[in-house]
C-alpha cells in the first residue's frame, strides 16, 4: 500500500457543521481515537485534519503497541491502550483495526543493559504486568540464534502489533459510523475565544461553534498553540523506518536490539528501524526550549544530529509565519502532508545491521523506506489535559514516538476530559504546567 500523502485520494469530506459539542484538531492516532470515544459517548464532534487522516507519523510509525518500557506513569493508561486495542476490531466491524499478540522482547549484549531492564522489571511487578527477565538460555529458545551473540533480554508477552497505515483510518472510519463528523483537508487555523474562554474555532472552510476544543495535532501542536499565545515546548524529530520484501516468518515477535529493531507485517515484509539516529532541523522553537530539552539530550542514547534550517514546509522553519490570523492562510494549508525523506544514514544501518542481527534475514532486501516526525517534550511524555490560560483548550500531544500503541487510551482519556469527567488515572505527570511552575523535569524513555 503506498504511502498516505496529499496525492492520496480524499476519503473524508462532509458537510462542515456550524455548531458542535468538541472539535478534535488532528487527524492522527490521538485525535482519531478522540472522535470515535466521544462519537460513542453521543457527543457530535467534528475531527478537522489539514491534510489525510493518519498522512504523517501516525502511519509511518513502528506499528508497536507495547507496555514493556514505558515511563512509570504512562504505564497504566498503556495498559489500557492494549486492552481497547484487543477489542477495537470486534467493537468496529473494521479487519484493519486488528491487534495481532506477538509479545515485545528487549535484548541486549551489556550488563549495564541488564541492569536498566532489572531495574523497569520492578515497574512492571508494581502494575502486575506480565514481564519477565530473559537469560542467554531463554533468548536462544525463544529465537533461535539469539543467543551466541546477546547476553540476555526481558520480555512482554501481552505486547503486540497493528498496521498502522491502514489502522487510523478504519477508525476514523468508526467514529464516523458513530456519528462524528470527519474531514480531511481542512486546516484548523484558529481558536475562536470569548470571555477568556474557547467558543470554538475558526478553519478554512469557516467558523464552527464549540465549547470544547482538543489539540491533538502531533508535531504541529506547538505551533498552533503559540499562535493562540501558548507556550508549548516541543520538538520535532525526523525519525526513519523501512520495510522488507514479504519473506517467511522468522520472527514472529517484536524485537529490540541496540541499533535494530522490527516487526513482522501483515503483507508478509518486516518493518526495521535503526532506532538510534534523531535528527532534529533547527528553528525559532529549538532556541526557545533548549534548556528544558537539556536533561533529556543528556539521557539519550541515540546519535542525535541538529540539521540547520528546516526544509520548506517543516514544522517550526525560520521563514513560517509566528501568528496568523482567522482570515488569514496558516502554516498548516501550506503543507497538508509532511513527507520527509529517510536518512540516508539509517538506511545504511538497517542494511548492515540486519543480517549480522537477525541471521535468517540475510540477503532480504528492503523494500521502501520512509521518515515521519515525531513531537517530542523536554521529558518524553505527553502532555494531556485542560490548558489552565485557555479554558475548553484540552491538548493531547507530545506522545514522543510511543503514540500509536497508546493512542486508543489517549483518546478515551482526552474524551472524558472533554466531557468534564474523571479521566480515571492520576494526570499529575501529563499536566502542561510541569514545564513552567518550577518542577523538575525528569526525562522517560525516549
Amino acid at each position: 500500500m503506498p504511502m498516505i500523502s496529499d496525492t492520496s485520494p480524499i476519503a473524508f469530506d462532509d458537510v462542515l457543521p456550524q455548531v458542535v459539542d468538541v472539535v478534535v484538531i488532528g487527524g492522527g492516532i490521538a485525535g482519531t481515537a478522540t472522535a470515535w470515544f466521544l462519537a460513542k459517548a453521543g457527543v457530535k464532534v467534528l475531527l478537522c485534519e489539514k491534510g489525510r487522516i493518519a498522512g504523517e507519523q501516525s502511519s509511518r510509525n513502528w506499528g508497536w503497541v507495547r507496555q514493556q518500557g514505558r515511563d512509570p506513569a504512562e504505564l497504566p493508561i498503556m495498559m489500557e491502550s492494549n486492552r481497547i486495542w484487543r477489542g477495537l476490531a470486534a467493537e468496529t466491524g473494521e479487519a484493519d483495526l486488528t491487534f495481532t499478540p506477538s509479545g515485545c522482547v528487549y535484548l541486549t549484549d551489556s550488563q549495564a543493559g541488564m541492569e536498566k531492564y532489572a531495574k523497569w522489571y520492578e515497574t512492571a511487578r508494581e502494575f502486575q504486568l506480565d514481564t519477565r527477565m530473559l537469560s542467554k538460555a531463554e533468548l536462544e529458545q525463544l529465537i533461535p540464534g539469539a543467543g551466541t551473540k546477546w547476553l540476555g533480554g526481558m520480555m512482554t508477552p501481552s505486547d503486540g502489533r497493528g498496521e498502522p497505515f491502514v489502522a487510523v483510518p478504519a477508525l476514523a472510519r468508526a467514529a464516523r459510523g458513530a456519528g462524528a463528523t470527519v474531514i480531511e483537508n481542512c486546516a484548523v487555523r484558529t481558536l475562536d475565544m470569548n470571555g477568556g474562554r474557547v467558543s470554538g474555532v475558526v478553519t478554512e472552510k469557516g467558523r464552527v461553534r464549540a465549547d470544547r476544543v482538543v489539540l491533538a495535532g502531533g508535531a504541529w501542536s506547538s505551533q498552533f498553540a503559540a499562535n493562540t499565545g501558548i507556550d508549548l515546548p516541543q520538538l520535532a524529530v525526523r525519525s526513519t523506518a523501512a520495510r522488507t520484501v514479504a519473506v517467511p516468518e522468522h520472527y514472529a515477535r517484536n524485537i529490540s536490539t541496540p541499533g535494530l529493531a522490527m516487526r513482522r507485517r501483515a503483507d508478509g515484509g518486516y518493518t526495521v528501524a535503526s532506532g538510534d539516529i534523531a535528527e532534529h532541523y533547527l528553528g525559532p522553537s529549538s532556541f526557545r526550549h533548549v534548556l528544558k530539552f537539556r536533561k533529556l539530550i543528556a539521557a539519550s542514547a541515540r546519535d542525535i544530529r541538529i540539521r540547520l534550517g528546516a526544509p520548506e514546509g517543516y514544522p517550526n522553519t525560520w521563514r513560517t509565519a509566528r501568528r496568523w490570523s482567522g482570515d488569514e492562510e496558516s502554516p498548516f494549508e501550506r503543507s497538508r502532508v509532511l513527507n520527509p525523506e529517510p536518512s540516508a544514514e539509517a538506511v545504511r544501518r538497517i542494511r548492515a545491521r540486519l543480517p549480522e542481527r537477525f541471521p535468517a534475514m540475510a540477503g532480504v532486501e528492503l523494500a521502501e523506506a520512509w521518515a515521519g516526525m515525531i513531537d517530542v517534550t523536554p521529558d518524553a511524555v505527553p502532555v494531556l489535559g485542560e490548558i489552565d490560560a485557555v479554558p475548553g483548550l484540552i491538548v493531547a500531544t507530545g506522545l514522543s514516538g510511543h503514540g500509536f500503541g497508546i493512542g486508543p487510551a489517549i483518546g478515551r482519556i482526552a474524551a472524558d476530559l472533554a466531557r468534564g469527567r474523571d479521566p480515571g488515572h492520576a494526570m499529575t505527570r501529563f499536566r502542561h504546567s510541569r514545564f513552567f511552575d518550577g518542577s523538575p523535569i525528569v526525562p522517560g524513555p525516549y
